[in-house]
C-alpha cells in the first residue's frame, strides 16, 4: 500500500509532514485571509497590481482600491509571507516524493525541479518588497517608482514561470510513473 512505504523511510515520513503542513497552510492563508480580502476589494485583484508593470497603471489601481482597499492588500500581502513558507514546503514536498518514485531521465530531470519551489519562493519575496514599497510611495506622496513597479511585475512573472514549471514536472512524472506502473501489470 502507497502509505505503507512511508513507515518504511523516516525520510519519507518527514517529506510528507512537510508536505502536509504546507498544505494546511496554503489552504488556511487562502481561505482565511485572501478571499475574504479579494471578494472586499472588487475591483481590481491583486494579480492586477503585481502585474501593472507601469507606475500609471499602478496609480489606476490604488485610486481604485483606496485607502482602505491599500490597508487591506498591505495586510494580505504581509500574510503572503506565510504563504510563501507554505507553498514552497508543499511544491517541494510533491516534487521530493514524486522525485523518490521515479527513475532514469524523469529523476534525473527531477534533481534540477526541487530548486523551483525556492526559486519560486525567492521572486515571491521580492515582488512582495516592492509591492509594499509601491504603497507606502503613494501614501507618503501619490507617486510610484518605474523601478518598483517593473520589478514588482517581472518578479511575479518569474514567479509564476517557475511556479508552472514545477506543477508540469509534477504532473508530467506522475504520468509516467502510472504509466510505468500500468505496463509493468500488463
Amino acid at each position: 500500500m502507497f502509505l505503507n512505504r512511508f513507515k518504511d523511510s523516516p525520510k519519507n515520513k518527514y517529506v510528507l509532514i512537510m508536505t502536509i503542513i504546507g498544505l494546511v497552510t496554503v489552504l488556511l492563508v487562502y481561505l482565511l485571509i485572501f478571499m475574504p480580502i479579494e471578494a472586499a476589494v472588487p475591483t481590481y485583484g491583486i494579480l492586477d497590481y503585481e502585474f501593472a508593470w507601469t507606475p500609471d497603471r499602478v496609480q489606476n489601481i490604488l485610486l481604485a482600491w483606496g485607502v482602505e482597499g491599500i490597508l487591506r492588500q498591505t495586510f494580505a500581502i504581509y500574510w503572503d509571507f506565510l504563504f510563501i513558507v507554505g507553498y514552497v514546503s508543499l511544491s517541494l514536498g510533491l516534487i521530493l516524493l514524486i522525485l523518490r518514485r521515479s527513475e532514469g531521465k524523469v529523476q534525473t530531470i527531477g534533481l534540477y525541479f526541487t530548486l523551483t519551489p525556492f526559486l519560486t519562493g525567492i521572486f515571491d519575496i521580492i515582488e512582495n518588497i516592492n509591492l509594499l514599497m509601491m504603497f507606502d510611495t503613494w501614501i507618503m506622496s501619490p507617486t510610484i517608482s518605474a523601478v518598483n513597479s517593473f520589478l514588482a511585475s517581472l518578479s511575479a512573472l518569474i514567479k509564476f514561470c517557475f511556479l508552472f514549471a514545477a506543477i508540469a514536472y509534477f504532473l508530467v512524472a506522475l504520468f509516467i510513473i502510472v504509466l510505468n506502473k500500468i505496463k509493468k501489470r500488463d
